[in-house]
């Protein structure tokens, strides 16, 4: 298994956010956690990438424990994250914003380069020398998800990628998580868009009010009409 989330509780101050929620990700899988906004995907991003640790619970990475490790350490362990609010450098080219996500060769080549992210996303190269602040917000996202791919992660965090992007930009990140899970990159994704993720996800797991309240295949989720109504508003 190469995620595991064992009944973490998170909080915000003295606000309690998340309620015993636990989840599993195996290797090479794709992963979707689906949820009404503020049901608490974020927050279990931001625990398991050890931004906002939880409060007790446990999460393996691997077969280790990672629950008390600083985020720099868990991104240097293999996990990349991509946040909900993007995080680019504004005032840094395109280029230099990619750059800056390169993580150094430990033997071997790496996966990912800035021609190979070109390739996937090509007005990324048209805009190379545009401060980040420029652009879209869904040329945001595409530059944001190649910065973290710049770092050659084994498994991925993508909160929200889809959020307020117009279709076609949605059409193309899908595109790129479809090459991501062809290399055997392991995903973790939250998100609203329940048609965007069931098309990408192999498993789903449902929160709503902090806590898991549905897990399954996509198969078995599409088929569950009244789980679709109760916490999708399908």
């Amino acid at each position: 298994m190469e995620l595991a989330v064992e009944k973490i509780n998170a909080f915000y101050g003295l606000s309690h956010i998340l309620f015993d929620v636990s989840l599993r990700v195996n290797q090479g899988e794709a992963v979707v956690v689906l949820g009404r906004n503020g049901a608490g995907k974020t927050t279990t991003m931001l625990s398991i990438m050890g931004i906002n640790p939880p409060k007790t619970g446990v999460i393996r990475y691997r077969g280790q424990d990672i629950t008390r490790w600083p985020a720099y350490r868990i991104a240097r362990s293999g996990i990349g994250y991509v946040p909900e609010d993007r995080k680019i450098f504004p005032d840094l080219s395109v280029f230099a914003n990619l750059d800056v996500g390169r993580k150094a060769s430990r033997g071997g080549k790496p996966k990912w380069t800035i021609e190979r992210i070109y390739g996937l996303f090509p007005v990324l190269e048209k805009f190379a020398h545009r401060p980040g602040g420029t652009l879209s917000g869904g040329e945001q996202q595409m530059l944001t998800i190649s910065r973290t791919l710049m770092g050659d992660p084994s498994f991925l965090l993508l909160d929200e990628p889809s959020e307020g992007l117009a279709p076609i930009v949605v059409k193309s990140l899908g595109q790129c998580i479809e090459v991501i899970k062809q290399e055997g990159m392991t995903i973790l994704l939250s998100e609203q868009n329940s048609k965007f993720a069931l098309r990408h996800a192999d498993r789903a797991y449902i929160v709503d009010n902090g806590a898991v309240k549905y897990e399954g295949t996509i198969r078995e989720l599409e088929a569950n009409e009244e789980i679709k109504r109760r916490y999708l508003a399908v």
